[in-house]
């Protein structure tokens, strides 16, 4: 059955139907609940199947022209960045647990729309995007300046101010995750803003944006616009009354935002893009440790992660023993409906990203890698595709050059240290990277050679909320998780003032 479900909630408020038997809610007295202006529809596709979820209205410049007007009223006049930090706090805490109590819906909502392992859903990426905002919530009664030790006759002190309305726009790949990593410092700092999901996954958005409504966020704090990235993604980039935005996503639509932003108002852009993340074994390691670590790096999530280990580099001691332990386990690696526990990797998000990656594989033959494993897509419907291993991959091959964003390992073989630094920086990008040796020098000395935003020494995907991540290079700047995610939503204003019976008046 395929339902239908309106988009735009300005102010957290859907306007007609609830999503997928999600309850109806009507709030007459919210100045700002609009039907959107062209009528036009898109689907959401299950991509285990390729059949249609529902069908979203498609957001477009005039639903972003109300969308920001709604925010720019609940910040010019409106109570959030007015209130204390502590009832933005209390608010905050509310919807986090709100959160914590729909997590087996939201978990279902990621696995049929990203495909996304339900399993995985309902231990880690819901439970943590709760603790994202519970991060934030903790901060927001901590926000203040500086007293400064002039240097003449003069007091001086710091505000730290909400930047304003602010545009996020989001990627499929995590949907929940890096929703929270972007509105949660934005709450907290007394930003009002508008979000665009991703095409592909705009279902747990509009979820979450029911849910800051019964937490009591404010309307037209939070505002969840679906449609595509050409029409309501560049309105929001180029808007004149957005004061920042922040995106995620590929180099090249990092690019177009940039511009839009600096064409337009000059507002305050953050990026966090693409990635080729080199992971680096030492011959001290331990073989079967590494080998997992470096499946689990490039396959976690089907390989749609922008810090995937897409490039393994191997010292030419153990290469064979790795090679060996690698292609084993990947050949053991679960496939399969994200639904069922026992699998360990589902469906590519849609076709496009299913026929982006097997070209990919197809590039990988044609330029002369040696394929050990995989290559191949899965079953007859969905977009499944094998763990995928090259050997013997060279700097000037596709496959080592672009971010593939799938389940598709390049391996090659090194001697020494400096040899390993100097492949792994040789990449346009820089956001993370992996090493795994027992030795502590080689760690200190490779971990401040490797120019990426992150560093892994022996262990991979470590995130933690207090703990930035951001791209060095063309991976992008400005970063998430952490106060500096929280500090990329303020203003910092001087104020200055005479002591009194000072000889400069």
């Amino acid at each position: 059955m395929v339902h239908k479900c309106n988009p735009l909630w300005i102010q957290g408020i859907p306007n007609s139907s609830g999503i997928l038997g999600f309850p109806t809610i009507t709030h007459p007295q919210a100045p700002y609940i609009v039907e959107y202006f062209t009528g036009n529809t898109f689907e959401t596709i299950d991509p285990r199947t390729g059949e249609v979820i529902a069908r979203i209205a498609e957001g477009d410049k005039e639903d972003v022209d109300l969308a920001v007007k709604a925010a720019r009223h609940a910040f010019d006049d409106g109570q959030w960045p007015r209130i204390s930090g502590a009832e933005r706090a209390k608010r905050m805490m509310k919807f986090a647990d709100l959160i914590d109590q729909n997590v087996e819906e939201l978990a279902a909502l990621d696995t049929i729309d990203a495909g996304k392992l339900f399993s995985m859903g309902k231990t880690v990426d819901i439970p943590h995007a709760a603790s994202v905002i519970r991060y934030y919530a903790g901060a927001a009664d901590k926000i203040h300046g500086e007293v400064l030790k002039m240097s003449n006759a003069f007091h001086g002190y710091t505000l730290r101010e909400p930047i304003g309305v602010v545009g996020h726009i989001i990627p499929w790949n995590f949907p929940s995750t890096l929703f929270f990593l972007k509105v949660g410092p934005a709450l907290a700092a007394g930003c009002t803003m508008i979000v665009k999901p991703a095409e592909q996954t705009p279902l747990s958005a509009l979820y979450y944006a029911h849910l800051a409504k019964l937490a009591g966020i404010p309307d037209g704090v939070l505002n969840i616009i679906t449609g595509f990235g050409p029409t309501a993604g560049a309105a929001i980039s180029s808007h004149m009354d957005i004061d920042a935005v922040n995106f995620t996503g590929s180099t090249e639509v990092g690019r177009i935002v940039m511009k839009a932003a600096a064409e337009s108002n000059l507002k305050v852009v953050s990026l966090e893009l693409g990635g080729k993340s080199p992971l680096i074994i030492f011959d001290d390691a331990d073989v079967d440790m590494a080998a997992q670590l470096a499946l689990n790096g490039v396959l976690h999530n089907k390989g749609e992660i922008c810090v995937a280990s897409s490039r393994l580099f191997v010292q030419e001691g153990i290469y064979e023993k790795l090679v060996e332990k690698l292609v084993e386990k990947a050949k053991a690696w679960v496939v399969g409906d994200p639904f069922d526990p026992k699998v360990q990797h589902g469906p590519q998000v849609d076709k496009q990203q299913f026929e982006k990656i097997l070209s990919y594989i197809e590039h990988g033959k044609k330029e002369g890698a040696t394929l050990l494993t995989g290559g191949k897509p899965l079953g007859e419907k969905g977009y499944y595709i094998e763990p995928t291993i090259f050997a013997e991959v060279k700097e000037d091959m596709l496959i080592a050059k672009d971010e593939i964003f799938g389940p598709v390992l390049a391996l090659a073989k090194f001697k020494t240290i400096d040899e390993a630094i100097k492949r792994a920086n040789s990449t346009r990008y820089g956001l993370a990277a992996g090493i795994v040796t027992k030795d502590l020098n080689v760690a200190n000395t490779v971990s401040r050679s490797i120019r990426a935003g992150t560093i892994w020494i022996n262990c991979y995907f470590a995130f933690d909320n207090d703990c930035p991540v951001g791209g060095y290079k063309m991976s992008g700047f400005g970063r998430d998780f952490g106060l500096e995610a929280l500090h990329k939503y303020f203003q910092v204003k001087s104020v200055v003032t005479p002591i009194y019976n000072s000889p400069w008046l």
